[in-house]
């Protein structure tokens, strides 16, 4: 099964950008960083989620974030789906950090889950297909509304929502052009999907 293993940020300053994830998010993420300029402006079609196990360690994570110099898209809040908050890094990337339970467990601490990659696109079906081609196998798929891809343990979920609606979630507008600034890991070869992003083996 082809999977993700690893999201390259592209950034301004990546000493920078490696410091606020420490303080932010810990050492585990499977993230890495490489400097770039490339012009980039508005939303840039992607979110990250940290999937987590109860709604104190989404706040104990959205607050570190913050105080690390994050900015607050969406304040950690219970919804009926959960518990979730939205943050923009200072290099521009938006993360979600979300729990499907609705009472603490225990106290809160800073474990992630899962990593769910969300890539808004303009024809979810079209990009599901192209996906399939390249390999990776489909999970759930909701008509042309949401599709996400199997997963092995311990690799990054990939999901694929409409731009729109993934503008929506992060809580920003849909509109932006230029540099997606991420490069997408995986084992399934190099290639550009249909809306641009990047994938590197």
């Amino acid at each position: 099964m082809n999977s993700i293993d690893t999201i390259t940020l592209e950034v301004a300053d990546t000493q920078a950008a490696a410091n606020f994830y420490k303080s932010a998010f810990g050492d585990d993420l499977p993230l890495d960083f490489r400097e770039s300029d490339d012009p980039t402006s508005g939303f840039r079609g992607f979110t990250i989620s940290l999937v987590v196990a109860q709604p104190s360690t989404v706040h104990a994570l959205v607050d570190a974030a913050v105080a690390a110099g994050a900015t607050t898209l969406k304040p950690a809040t219970k919804s009926f789906w959960g518990v979730g908050g939205v943050v923009q890094a200072p290099d521009g990337t938006i993360w979600k950090i979300a729990t499907s339970a609705k009472k603490d467990t225990g106290p809160a601490t800073r474990d992630i889950d899962e990593v769910v990659l969300l890539l808004g696109v303009d024809d979810v079906k079209a990009t599901k297909r192209f996906y399939v081609d390249q390999g990776l196998e489909v999970a759930k798929s909701f008509g042309g509304k949401y599709a996400e891809f199997a997963s092995p343990e311990g690799s990054i979920k990939l999901a694929l929502y409409s731009r729109k609606f993934a503008a929506k979630d992060a809580g920003v507008p849909a509109e932006g052009s230029g540099s997606h600034r991420v490069v997408i890991g995986c084992t399934a070869g190099s290639f550009t999907d249909p809306d641009g992003f990047v994938w590197a083996s």
